[in-house]
């Protein structure tokens, strides 16, 4: 699939938030920017991200399956998500589940006839205290009961929008991975309406109660549009930039001589002054910039010659002495002539009484 104008549009910008070593960071809202156009993650989706972001597809594919956000096949305009773990379960959930899959005539993760509702359990929606709960592309019906959760699916498939319990105006799945991305809703009145829940606002009213504010806050402040936010701090930037004393010309300082590092490699710049992803990538494929192993500021390991064994035991034994015990008691095995004995006997094939190992009979006769 070829991506439209816009999505490309927006995947530059969402890759130019990130510092230019780390742009990788960027391939989480990316994923919900391919999924907004075509509503989951194809492998045209895997390989379009891989591609701005110069990664393999292994990678990309990687974290889309990690996440259950990311849907690997054709999800409907609305996904609607019954939670059935412990909480919800027991207060419900898993009713209102088997209400819903009866009705819809679809199972977990599937999706009605019309491409409109796919259906799935969900483990935990994080609110124990509306349970049970469900939610419609993310957004909360909460206290929901099988008869409640069925009028809500009917008004979905008669092109209604039903107002969630908390949040903002209901959006499909694919206006929802816009906002995702990190792209505000441009729909009129995207933001209106909905309110929060009174244990989502028992923190506010504990702070009214005991006088806590921040201060020069006005809660009354309207919530600005993109638009005006991007116009407000573009004015604010050319106003600071107008402002600013002209720099004071820098004295020119001599250049040092550099120190001599008696090797025959290019003057490079150390590893340890890169990012760790890019020490990672020459690891793993150098190429014709990464440093040669004396490069100043390489430090390459050098394994020596194992042990001898003889000579292990040597080390042990003075190490012994040299720190006897703190009592009286000597512990097991810290004498020399006992260990000695041992290695000998277990190179000769005999056991501690002179038994042979082969002889399973437990007898314990002598060789």
């Amino acid at each position: 699939m070829s991506f439209s104008e816009t999505t490309r549009t927006r995947a530059r910008e969402i890759i130019a938030r990130y510092p230019a070593d780390r742009s990788r960071s960027a391939l989480l809202p990316l994923l919900h920017l391919v999924q907004s156009e075509e509503g989951y993650v194809s492998p045209a989706g895997i390989e379009f991200c891989a591609e701005v972001l110069g990664l393999n597809k292994a990678q990309v594919g990687a974290v889309a399956t990690f996440y259950t956000m990311y849907k690997r096949k054709p999800t409907g305009d609305y996904l609607v998500s019954v939670c059935t773990n412990t909480m919800c379960d027991v207060l419900g959930g898993q009713a209102v589940y088997d209400a819903l899959a009866e009705h819809l005539g679809v199972g977990h993760e599937e999706t009605t006839a019309d491409g409109k509702i796919t259906l799935e359990h969900a483990e935990c929606l994080a609110a124990c205290d509306y349970g049970p709960v469900m939610t419609v592309n993310y957004d909360f019906f909460d206290n929901v009961e099988p008869q409640g959760a069925l009028g809500v699916v009917q008004e979905l498939q008669a092109g209604g929008r039903p107002m969630p319990t908390r949040g903002a105006r209901l959006c499909t799945l694919k206006e929802m991975a816009v906002q995702l991305a990190g792209f505000a809703d441009e729909r009129d009145g995207a933001v209106a309406d909905g309110g929060p829940g009174a244990p989502s606002l028992r923190g506010l009213r504990l702070a009214e109660e005991h006088g806590i504010a921040v201060a020069g806050f006005d809660p009354k402040t309207p919530i600005r549009s993109k638009a005006e936010a991007d116009r407000a701090a573009a004015e604010a930037k050319a106003k600071a930039e107008a402002e600013k004393p002209a720099p004071a010309p820098e004295p020119v300082k001599a250049a040092e001589p550099a120190a001599a590092s008696g090797s025959t490699a290019p003057d490079v710049k150390a590893p340890d002054d890169k990012s760790p992803q890019v020490r990672t990538a020459e690891t793993r494929q150098p190429d014709a910039s990464t440093p040669v192993p004396d490069a100043p500021g390489t430090k390459v390991p050098v394994d020596g010659p194992a042990p001898a064994p003889r000579d292990a035991r040597v080390a042990e034994a003075a190490g012994a002495a040299a720190n006897p015990p703190a009592g009286d008691g000597e512990p097991a095995g810290d004498a020399a002539g006992a260990q000695e004995r041992n290695l000998k006997e277990a190179e000769a094939g005999t056991g501690a009484d002179g038994a042979d190992p082969a002889d399973a009979s437990g007898t314990g006769v002598r060789k």
